[in-house]
């Protein structure tokens, strides 16, 4: 019963009663007791006043008698009855001479202020909490004198007490019963409306938001309640709308062609749709799955504790080679609305059937580049020879001319693609120790002849000691040549074409630095395709391919490097190759 606020209320109004009552019973019994302690005091020291005290110490000079006679004519004004007494003492001999009552032998407790007298002076210290009133009058003779001693056994006072006590009683069961009845009807106000508000907010919990509660006061329970409507009728709304947005959510999901999977920090999967099902062949209870060995089932170098622990965002890419399908799978961690980590999402591209059109791409590419060698080598013989055979005729020389630079040209054409298919064709390098710092000398000093027939300056500096590199040295050679040609090719007269190299922790890097014409920010994405030019007419007259590039890219992904183009128009560009250096493989015995 006590749970219910309702309840809860009466008893504080109870207990209220109880409280005031008590304190206000307390008060009055202690002023009353007070009150009767100070009259008593008074009364006596009204009748003791200095000329009865000297009146009665003058006639005690004779008898004793005469203090009892004095007292029985003052008796009325003592008060003087069945519940107060006087009593008469020796000061000297403290011998009981006389009293109002028999005593029977039974004489009156020496209290303090009785001592007080026997020292000489008035004893009428009040004692609040001792069970009698008590009064003592020194009268002095010069025989040694008497102690008048008034005893008060505090029934009266007593009687008063327990009358008042009873009122009191009597008051305070009248008042618990008004303030149970009051405390029922007033916490009946209260607690009616929010018995109706608990109510309708069970009903929202089981999602009925229909339901609305009147509005009968315009006090704070009246706009609690218009608060409580107000806030059903929104949070109506924004469960519809988050309702729709995860329909919406799921629907993408479900239907995208990209393989979704979401896991939280500690590695167990949130989500994950259809797509990505069919993809990793998951038939299995996904609440099973973890991070890490899910993962490395699937041959995939990552661990979880590789995004969770990173503040930043940042996407990891792995490959995942399946049996029957190649599989592209990017990771990034999300945040929750306290941007903390809250777990891992990854999205898997499906791109077995890119790979083999490329495969094919690649193959026909090669096919037909080969295929065309031998046409192309008898096609330059036979021109060759017929400019020794129409030497006199200008017009059959020009044409034959043109014929042979064009042969030339579809010749290192063919031979760059066979270069670009071999490379991505091999795996492994097939490699040798060789001095890195003595290459790209070499290197530069061959291309000063072309860059000085058109007034560039050609320069090479190493920044760091260089070690000895385990690589393919031509593929290296090749790949120096096409960066720095291109920089000779695309840098205005009189340029300047700078070299660096040198060794950052483990890895040698290369820096190629021109005051050339530029590459647009637009291009700088495409750079590395296969055909790919900036200006196609620039670049066919001046004798490019389109494949430079693209095979310099395919180097040094063979060396595990990396190869980075900053550039901006009129600006000059900078070339970053990157390349570790890998201790060459033991031999075998």
């Amino acid at each position: 019963m006590f749970k219910s606020l309702q309840w809860k209320m009466v008893t504080i109004f109870v207990l209220l009663i109880l409280a005031v009552m008590t304190v206000a019973g307390t008060f009055l019994i202690a002023s009353v007791t007070n009150f009767y302690h100070e009259l008593f005091v008074s009364e006596l020291d009204s009748v003791f006043n200095e000329n009865v005290v000297a009146r009665i110490e003058s006639g005690a000079e004779g008898s004793s008698n005469y203090i009892k006679t004095a007292l029985a004519v003052y008796s009325p004004n003592l008060g003087i009855d069945s519940y107060r007494n006087y009593y008469i003492f020796d000061r000297k001999t403290n011998e009981l001479i006389g009293s109002s009552v028999e005593t029977d032998g039974n004489e009156p407790e020496k209290t303090a202020n009785y001592i007080a007298a026997l020292a000489g002076s008035v004893g009428k210290k009040i004692n609040l909490h001792s069970g009698f009133m008590d009064y003592a009058v020194p009268i002095e003779t010069s025989s040694g004198g008497y102690v008048i001693y008034i005893l008060d056994t505090k029934e009266e006072l007593n009687l008063v007490l327990n009358q008042i006590f009873v009122i009191i009683l009597q008051a305070l069961m009248v008042g618990i019963v008004i303030s149970l009845v009051l405390g029922y009807f007033l916490s009946k106000t209260i607690t009616m409306p929010i018995s109706n508000l608990t109510k309708n907010a069970k009903k929202m919990a089981e999602g009925d938001f229909d339901a609305k509660i009147d509005v009968n006061s315009n006090d704070e329970i009246g706009t609690l309640t218009e608060a409580f409507n107000d806030m059903s009728s929104k949070l109506q709304y924004t469960l519809y709308e988050i309702s729709k947005e995860k329909n919406k959510v799921e629907a993408l999901l479900i239907n995208m062609t990209d393989g979704i999977i979401a896991f939280d920090t500690d590695g167990g999967i949130i989500h994950i749709n259809p797509t990505a099902q069919k993809m990793l062949g998951i038939n299995t209870d996904t609440s099973k799955i973890e991070f890490d060995t899910f993962f490395a089932a699937l041959g995939v170098d990552i661990k979880l504790g590789d995004l969770v622990y990173i503040p930043e965002k940042r996407t990891i890419e792995k490959e995942i080679n399946l049996p029957n399908a190649s599989i592209i799978a990017n990771f990034v961690n999300f945040d929750d609305e306290l941007n903390h980590t809250a777990g891992v999402l990854t999205v898997l591209h499906d791109i077995t059937k890119q790979q083999r059109l490329d495969e094919a791409r690649r193959e026909f590419v090669a096919n037909v580049s080969h295929e065309l060698r031998t046409p192309l080598t008898t096609l330059k013989s036979y021109s060759e020879t017929l400019i020794d055979m129409v030497e006199d005729n200008p017009t059959a020389v020009s044409f034959t001319n043109t014929i042979l630079n064009e042969t030339d040209r579809m010749t290192r054409l063919v031979k760059d693609l066979l270069m670009l298919s071999s490379l991505e064709h091999v795996n492994e390098i097939s490699g040798t120790v060789f001095d890195m710092k003595k290459l790209i000398s070499d290197v530069v000093e061959t291309l000063k002849l072309v860059a000085s027939e058109r007034g560039h300056r050609l320069s090479f500096s190493a920044t760091t000691a260089i070690p000895e590199f385990y690589g393919d040295r031509d593929k290296i050679e090749q790949l120096l040549i096409n960066i720095i040609s291109n920089s000779i090719k695309y840098t205005p007269n009189g340029g300047k074409i700078e070299v660096f190299a040198g060794k950052l922790y483990s890895d040698v890097y290369i820096k190629v630095k021109d005051t050339g014409i530029g590459i647009p920010e637009k291009d700088l994405k495409r750079i590395f395709e296969r055909f790919y030019r900036v200006d196609k007419a620039r670049s066919r007259e001046r004798g490019g391919t389109g494949l430079g590039l693209a095979i310099s890219k395919s180097i040094v992904d063979s060396h595990g490097g990396s190869i980075n183009i900053s550039s901006a128009v009129g600006e000059g560009t900078e070339v970053i190759i990157t390349l570790p250096c890998v201790a060459p493989p033991e031999e075998e015995f």
